[in-house]
């Protein structure tokens, strides 16, 4: 987790963690071996006996691959909601549904350092889930740390949790994954982490429970020692049922393509079923986590990966999404949802949405006209009125039309959404479809004409500073000084300013940015809406950037041109 950071943090530098994580690999690589036992025996195997994987009913585990009931391969693309610290935000999971996962994984409490998550909450998200065609990790957030964090729970108590639950969860097979406890172990002495997973796992098989069942790894989820990945087999074997799956979680630790890569072929390899139930992209104190490659090999090797987190962690850094509102996603957000090998790309919905739900055949009703608001010469925010469905709308595509043709250039949970990337002095039409959980897409809505503001020489009533406030190989830190140069407050206002070198910003604080491109426009936060006559707020944020990193030629406010001093 790397939440509300209510997690010690890990407390070792990244560097030497990656260093030992590699001396490790060495060491284990032979106990993931293909050689190795897999889930049967050499005798079962040579008698044609099938895996008890391949005889369970929902989500199970055949050949190292997490599958559905029907046989069909199922690869997460989802991200982490902190449901049990926010139990009010229930629009969450379908706001990520509408931006194309297909899997979220809940935190829960078992009631040792958090209010506890009971019977009728847990049903209640199941069913939220189900409604919105999510398949459903539920995990126990209490276990976070245990051996290094005194205020963690046992994977013992976390086992009583879910056998508890064991009529709720009854019959969710096909839609439900049980993630014991998360980053089970600190990074002290994380060798004790083996005896009670496999404890865990067997206490909740001798209970009954018949779903895959989930289990991370120590060193906060990072393995840096490589606990789990050499007794991945050990725990693998500990269930009768061959239903069980290894999540990695990758931050900081995993800052090099081969750290990762070779973490999950060593899986694969071995026909170990793994995938990343955690991990994070922006850099922090402890390194730079390289969630390019984590998303690529991923990818490539069609293993699941969840992201963290949905929004709400105290340190904003990781939301992606800025206060649980789907219209405004971080970089790090669209990064995940809109970016190379990311959700919209990649995701599948579960085929037991298809296979065995009700068929909804009718799309919503066409929404109304959009209408513009917020124009500058980049970006222009369209608001409408909102479709109908007879079950309900999901979500709504923005679409460029022109020479008989349209494409989407926005997504949308509500009926507002900002369009940028555009050029100045050029008129766009622009039209919305609404679409339900079922893909179904209504009619388009009537168009509207938008021409962006012109550019021009500085004539604004204001002026902006820009500077480097510090680099390291592939990011920076930078920082925007915006003056009001006139004489009445200015408020509410955007920003638009464009890299020339492929510079992406990932986060920033003084104001919210949304990049397409080059092109970034931002918006102000509360405490910065409104630029006093004579006055100035700052911006600052990290970006990445490649070896080149040239300064923003211009500047707009509210579309017109700042001076630059």
């Amino acid at each position: 987790m790397r939440p509300a950071r209510r997690d010690t943090p890990r407390t070792l530098p990244a560097r030497l963690l990656t260093g030992l994580a590699a001396l490790i690999g060495l060491v284990v690589v032979g106990a993931l071996c293909p050689g190795a036992a897999l889930a049967q025996s050499p005798a079962a195997r040579s008698a044609g006996v099938p895996s008890a994987g391949a005889q369970a009913a929902g989500l199970h585990i055949g050949d190292g691959r997490l599958l559905e009931g029907n046989g069909n391969d199922f690869v997460m693309r989802g991200v982490n909601h902190a449901h049990t610290w926010y139990p009010g935000e229930t629009q969450s999971l379908a706001d990520v549904k509408a931006l194309g996962a297909n899997s979220v994984r809940v935190v829960l409490s078992d009631g040792h350092r958090w209010s506890e998550n009971g019977p009728a909450d847990v049903a209640a998200v199941i069913e939220q889930c189900k409604a919105n065609r999510l398949i459903c990790v539920l995990e126990v957030h209490d276990t976070t740390g245990y051996a290094e964090d005194a205020a963690a729970g046992t994977l013992d108590h976390a086992a009583d949790y879910w056998i508890g639950l064991k009529d709720v969860l009854a019959g969710q097979e096909d839609y439900v994954i049980v993630n014991i406890g998360n980053e089970p172990w600190g990074n002290t002495d994380p060798a004790g982490w083996t005896e009670p997973t496999v404890a865990a796992v067997k206490k909740l098989r001798a209970a009954g429970l018949q779903h895959t069942i989930m289990v991370d790894a120590p060193n906060w989820g990072q393995d840096w020692q490589g606990v789990m990945r050499a007794n991945a087999r050990s725990v693998y074997d500990a269930d009768p049922t061959g239903n069980l799956i290894f999540s990695i979680h990758m931050y900081s630790v995993f800052d090099t393509a081969q750290e990762i890569t070779d973490y999950l072929n060593a899986f694969v390899d071995a026909e170990l079923p793994i995938l990343i139930g955690e991990f994070g992209g922006p850099a922090d104190q402890y390194g730079d986590p390289d969630e390019d490659t984590m998303m690529a090999t991923a990818e490539q090797l069609r293993l699941g990966y969840l992201a963290w987190s949905w929004s709400g962690n105290t340190d904003p850094v990781l939301d992606l999404a800025l206060d649980f509102d789907p219209s405004r996603l971080s970089g790090w957000g669209e990064r995940i949802f809109h970016g190379v090998n990311g959700i919209a790309q990649t995701s599948e919905e579960a085929t037991v949405y298809g296979d065995g739900a009700p068929d909804d055949t009718e799309a919503p009703t066409a929404p109304g006209t959009p209408s513009a608001t917020a124009v500058t010469d980049t970006s222009v925010t369209l608001g409408w009125a909102a479709a109908t469905d007879d079950t309900a709308v999901s979500g709504y595509d923005v679409v460029l039309v022109g020479d008989g043709t349209s494409s989407t250039v926005a997504s949308s949970t509500t009926t507002t959404a900002t369009v940028t990337g555009l050029t100045a002095a050029t008129t766009y039409t622009f039209a919305v479809h609404a679409r339900d959980a079922a893909g179904n897409r209504s009619a388009r809505s009537a168009t509207v004409e938008v021409t962006t503001d012109g550019g021009g020489t500085p004539g604004g009533a204001c002026s902006v500073g820009y500077r480097v406030v510090g680099e390291w190989p592939g990011g920076f830190q930078g920082e925007i000084a915006v003056r009001n140069t006139g004489s009445a407050a200015i408020g509410p206002w955007t920003l638009a300013f464009a890299f020339a070198d492929g510079q992406t910003v990932t986060n920033m604080w003084g104001g919210t940015a949304t990049q397409d491109a080059g092109a970034v426009s931002v918006a102000p936060a509360s405490y910065t809406a409104t630029i006093p006559a004579g006055g100035t707020v700052t911006l600052g944020f990290t970006a990445r950037k490649g070896d080149t990193n040239t300064a923003p030629a211009a500047f707009r406010l509210n579309g017109a041109v700042c001076a630059t001093p």
